[in-house]
């Protein structure tokens, strides 16, 4: 049985934060009721056509999903929606603006009073909290934006540029908090019987995942540099030049792998006991003068003959793969890692989620818009004849 089977899921989701984190709960077994605007739904739908016509964050965040299509403005659909989440559901997740989820009646205070075991998860930019709200409260909070607050782009990118990271980081971080909380709340429910309510914010998450360089600046020390794809803090840590052209990602991490590297992958062991490099903070100190001598080492050697040196050496190294490449990668192939979803354009191959459970994780397809809405409606009770009034009146 897959560990969340039974638990449903309703959620007024966008983008990427809320979507990421019940998409997580769908692949343990929840029932996850999306609300999607009529006629247009999330967003993310339309922020590309890469997946044969499909949006490439919508593919990945919303398998294993119910569409239910609600005006939630209109009263018939407010109506609805109220139904739905008092008779249905566990949980609610919501990554509205601050403040409107509770001007839809939706707020953890409104509905705990009539649905005491709900779990509420509120996520935002900056935080929603009544009591502390903060100054930030009702800033527009992109990806983008709460990676520079959070300090994460001043310490990523090269000397001269500071640099996001590819993937939306900051909304996968809060995904990731507001799955975690939830798992945590649904236990703590099994034991009392109470819900409670989650809030989730943006900066938060990311911040806690920056705390290495937090820590790293304490107490008016100067931030960790930029370093590119180098390590800011160990080295040698990164990228090298191969002679054919190809990049070699290796790093070290102890005075042992440093012995091993210049004797067995440099062939230089005198190198080992040179004292400009006798300690990664002296390394790192000299790392131009080092980087030289790896550089040339590395002259005369392809990228295969550099990573065999360093095999043998028990040297951690890495392909920089393309993401070609990491699609046809021999370890997930070996390992099992894909299976295929539906979709509205037929199948699609995605990766199963990291872990395993004797069961496996729920792959159900990604949804069409609305899809699911008159099968939910007459599962509250709704008749033909009211559910068509309601599609007349644009409620659905």
């Amino acid at each position: 049985m897959q560990p969340l089977k039974g638990i449903t899921v309703v959620t007024l989701e966008h983008a990427i934060a809320a979507p990421f984190a019940t998409r997580q709960l769908a692949d343990l077994g929840a029932r996850v009721i999306k609300i999607e605007r009529p006629g247009s739904g999330d967003f993310a739908r339309g922020y590309d056509q890469r997946v044969r016509g499909l949006a490439s964050h919508f593919v990945w965040t919303n398998r294993s999903k119910e569409s239910l299509t609600l005006d939630v403005k209109h009263p018939q659909a407010a109506k609805v929606l109220e139904r739905l989440v008092l008779e249905k559901a566990d949980v609610v997740v919501q990554n509205l603006a601050p403040g409107a989820a509770a001007r839809l009646g939706m707020g953890y205070d409104q509905l705990s009073a009539r649905k005491p075991g709900l779990i509420v998860c509120d996520i935002s930019g900056y935080g929603d909290d009544p009591v502390n709200p903060g100054p930030y409260r009702d800033k527009k909070a992109y990806d983008l934006l709460i990676q520079s607050e959070a300090g994460f782009v001043s310490v990523t990118g090269t000397p001269d540029e500071p640099c996001k990271a590819g993937p939306s980081i900051a909304d996968i971080a809060a995904g990731m908090y507001a799955y975690t909380n939830i798992l945590a709340a649904l236990m703590q429910r099994s034991q009392t019987g109470r819900g409670q309510r989650i809030d989730i914010s943006m900066l938060e998450s990311l911040a806690e995942w920056t705390s290495y360089p937090l820590y790293y600046a304490f107490d008016g020390a100067a931030p960790p540099p930029r370093t590119g794809a180098s390590h800011a803090t160990i080295y040698p840590y990164g990228p090298f030049p191969a002679g054919d052209g190809g990049t070699v990602m290796l790093g070290l991490q102890n005075e042992r792998e440093w012995l091993s590297f210049c004797e067995k992958v440099l062939q230089q062991p005198a190198l080992a006991t040179d004292p400009r490099f006798t300690a990664n903070f002296k390394r790192v100190a000299e790392r131009a003068a080092l980087r030289q001598i790896i550089v040339d080492a590395f002259a005369s050697l392809t990228v295969a003959q550099v990573v065999e040196r360093l095999e043998a050496a028990q040297i951690a190294n890495a392909q920089v793969n393309t993401m070609a490449e990491v699609w046809a990668h021999p370890q997930l192939q070996a390992r099992g890692r894909w299976t295929e979803v539906g979709s509205p354009q037929g199948p699609l191959p995605a990766m199963l989620p990291p872990g395993s459970w004797d069961t496996g994780p729920r792959m159900d397809p990604v949804p069409a818009l609305g899809q699911h809405t008159d099968a939910i409606l007459a599962e509250l009770g709704y008749g033909a004849a009211e559910i068509a009034a309601l599609h007349a009146a644009q409620a659905v």
